[in-house]
């Protein structure tokens, strides 16, 4: 049976630059079954889904419904429900746990503070306290979104929580059906496609030590798409797999061409042109798609590390000066380019 993600696999399409976007994650248990809008098609009060959504708009936080893994008939909710608030940009990273009574408290959460990484009103008003588990791994398993998420996503996650992996979640959605089964892992944010329960095992275990596995891996959600895919270049190139040693600090131009300033925590810094391509030959993008498309897909086209050299005037007499004014240094950027 042909379907998106086969078709996407055999043509071997890349999944760098993949990634759903936000820099903060606002994760809410709703056990049973999940409609393809799951915030207003779910046993989720539909009122409640509208609401959350136009609270979280424009934020940077993206809500999303989870699951322990198993059947989802028709239930009886649990008297708490599990919630989770992570902020997945480096520097600032943090995954926070609490319980609710009520769904609808989620709205007393101020929005843009977690968007931008404030968590006090996630404490304030729900308890929330630094989770102290195991990273979470959050497979996509809505099949009514895409059959691929059902079809493929489900059994991994059955497969990992019957294996004793701990922090397993279904999730309702995190884009790009064609790269099933998709992973988010945090709190670092780095979402997985195409992935199997041995290589995922490894993911988590690099996430517990704060590394990261940069095969397999779609991009940070910290990051807009170009910025995902010239740091997965960067970590490759370079050969850094600490999670929260790099950070993209500009991104510049428009599609189909940016240049993205890369940053390592030491003070290095690379700039990586990045080039929107399309995915060829035509292929679904969905598995409930009615057209055939040709994907945006992210091409590194070369990445150049950027290096400082400082120059000291002299003084008159030709002597390196022993005090010189700030005003008067000249700071010269030498790009050494390395093509891809």
């Amino acid at each position: 049976m042909s379907t998106c993600s086969s078709v996407s696999r055999d043509f071997a399409e890349p999944v760098s630059g993949t990634a759903a976007t936000a820099r903060t994650w606002l994760l809410l248990e709703q056990p049973g079954p999940w409609g393809a809008k799951a915030l207003t098609s779910s046993h989720l009060d539909p009122a409640l889904g509208r609401a959350l959504e136009a609270a979280a708009k424009d934020t940077g936080v993206r809500i999303a419904l989870i699951r322990r893994p198993g059947r989802h008939a028709d239930r009886r909710m649990p008297a708490a429900r599990r919630v989770y608030a992570a902020h997945v940009v480096p520097g600032n990273v943090w995954l926070h746990s609490a319980s609710t009574p009520d769904p609808g408290e989620l709205l007393g959460l101020d929005f843009a503070a977690l968007g931008r990484g404030d968590h006090r009103s996630f404490g304030a008003l729900l308890g929330g306290r630094p989770h102290n588990g195991d990273p979470l791994a959050l497979v996509c398993t809505n099949g009514k979104r895409d059959r691929c998420c059902a079809l493929l996503g489900r059994p991994l996650a059955a497969e990992l929580a019957t294996s004793g992996v701990e922090g397993v979640w279904e999730v309702t959605h995190l884009g790009g059906h064609r790269f099933s089964p998709t992973v988010l892992v945090l709190p670092y944010g780095y979402a997985y496609g195409r992935a199997e329960a041995h290589s995922l095992k490894e993911v988590l275990h690099g996430a517990r030590e704060g590394r990261i596995v940069v095969e397999g891996c779609r991009g940070s959600s910290a990051w807009d798409r170009p910025g995902q895919a010239a740091e997965l270049a960067v970590r490759a190139r370079a050969g850094e797999y600490g999670a929260q040693a790099l950070s993209v600090i500009r991104t510049s131009g428009a599609a189909p061409r940016w240049e993205v300033t890369v940053a390592h925590a030491d003070g290095r810094r690379w700039q990586v042109d990045v080039a929107q391509g399309a995915a060829l030959p035509p292929r679904p993008e969905s598995c409930g798609a009615s057209v055939l498309g040709t994907p945006a897909r992210m091409d590194v086209v070369s990445v150049h590390e950027v290096r400082m050299t400082t120059h000291w005037p002299a003084d008159p007499s030709g002597s390196p000066r022993a005090h010189v004014d700030a005003a008067s240094v000249h700071i010269d950027l030498e790009i050494h380019a390395t093509p891809v």
